[in-house]
This record gives structure tokens, sequence and C-alpha cells, in this order.
């Protein structure tokens, strides 16, 4: 069997579909929408809304400055739109009309944190599975799939605004975990809490990982663990035990889907 594994599309559907040419099935862990596009400004959604110019000083921002002073940036934005929900609702539709019509079959795919999994429901086709929390059974093996990313400690969650990121709290995220059982191949959205996966050289801070993961990396004993959410880590790969924990790479820029066969 041959399965592609590709993670943090963000909204590079040309490629998207050539992911699973010559493969069995295509494996999708999240991050189809393109939010804000830290390389070509003047594209993804805050691009159409507001242009490269200020998407560009948000970017700078995001790097350089303080919290505050890109979160009073950010406000300033939102607010010269008289329907900020209604045109970042339009322009998510718009993409997810792209992007799943760019999915082959089979496809079987987890939300990731720039998703919004509410509406997955009425754009995956014939022949695309959408798995959170749950196992699917292919090739002899089983497949289980957790979304979303783990909340920062000690933020509640937006449970209003225009946009909400798939952000789940810990004690929801574990207990999506737990609920997993026989993973031959653990799939997510997030890496393990390991530091080497968690670490973005680029960006130079550490995302958060999921010790739940980990601990059923442990007790499970999967062949694979793949993931996605760190776009350049310091390490794309590493072992814990029998299983390959493997980032399966930030396919906006490589284009290039991992694959697995057995």
């Amino acid at each position: 069997m041959r399965v592609h594994v590709v993670s943090d599309v963000h909204g590079n559907a040309d490629a998207l579909k050539r992911a699973g040419d010559g493969a069995d099935a295509l494996i999708v862990l999240g991050d189809l929408l393109d939010f804000v596009d830290y390389r070509e400004h003047g594209k993804g959604i805050m691009g159409a809304l507001f242009g490269a110019e200020k998407v560009g000083e948000f970017a700078r921002l995001r790097r350089e400055g303080t919290r505050d002073e890109t979160v009073a940036f950010s406000r300033s934005l939102w607010a010269t739109l008289a329907d900020p929900a209604a045109a970042v609702g339009e322009a998510i539709q718009d993409q997810y009309a792209v992007l799943f019509g760019a999915l082959t079959a089979p496809t079987f795919a987890t939300p990731g944190n720039v998703d919004d999994p509410s509406l997955w429901p009425e754009f995956a086709g014939d022949g695309i599975t959408v798995l959170d929390g749950e196992v699917a059974e292919f090739g002899g093996l089983r497949f289980g799939f957790i979304g979303g990313a783990l909340l920062p400690p000690n933020v509640v969650p937006r449970r209003n605004g225009f946009w909400r990121p798939y952000l789940r709290t810990r004690e929801e995220y574990d207990a999506a975990v737990s609920g997993l059982a026989d993973v031959d191949v653990l799939c997510t959205h997030i890496p393990p809490a390991i530091p080497e996966l968690t670490y973005d050289v680029i960006a130079r801070r550490s995302e958060i990982g999921s010790a739940a993961l980990v601990d059923l990396i442990r007790e499970q004993r999967p062949r694979w663990s793949v993931f996605g959410h760190v776009h350049q880590p310091l390490t794309p790969r590493t072992r814990v035990g029998r299983t390959e924990c493997r980032n399966v790479g930030h396919f906006k820029e490589t284009s290039q889907p991992y694959v697995l066969r057995w």
C-alpha cells in the first residue's frame, strides 16, 4: 500500500490536486485555509480584504512588535469593514470550494487550527472522509485522527467574533486522544510534545505539542505518528520506541506529500 500525507496546505490548491497522484489514498492533516500569507502579503483572506501593504505591516508586527501592538493594529484593520464576520465567512467558503474540489478520492482528512470544521461536511464530497477523534481502517491498518490545536495555558477560548481558529482546551483534546484505540498510524495536526518537534527555527519559538499524544505513542506503539503545524521544525523526525514520528512538511511551500508504504 502507498498513502500520501500532507499538512498545512494554506491555500495551495494547485499542488493539492496532484498530492494523491500514484497513491492508494491521501491523508490531509489540516490548515487548508490561507488566512494570513506571510510570504505573499496580497494573498490569503487578509490580503484579499486589506491589501498587501496592510498585511505586510501586520506581519512585521508579528515578528518584531509586542502583542499589544499587534492586537491594536489588527483591531484597527477589522474596524474598517462594515461586516467583518460576513466578509470572512464568504472568503472561507470561496477557499473551501476550491480546496475541497482539488481533493482526490479516497481522502481521509482532519482539520487544523486554521480551519472551520463546522463547514467541512458541506464541502466534503464523495470519497472524502472527515475524521476527528475517530479511527478509520485502510489497507489493513488502523488510522487514528485528532484535529485542531491546543489553547495556550490560561487562555479562555473565544465564543464570539468573526473568526475563531480551531483551538481546543487541553481537557477536550486529551479526551479525544483517549478515545483512540489500537492505532497503527496516528494522524494529528499538532505534534507530540517533544521539544525538537515543536520548536520552529524560523519563528524562533516553540509551538504547543500534546503530552497526551506522547503517552498514546508509548502505550500503543503505532508504526507512525504523522503531523504538521510547525512549519520549520528543529528536526522533521524522531523516534519514540518503535514509532517513527514525522512532521510531514509545510505543504504550501514544499508541494510534496510524505509517503507511507507498507
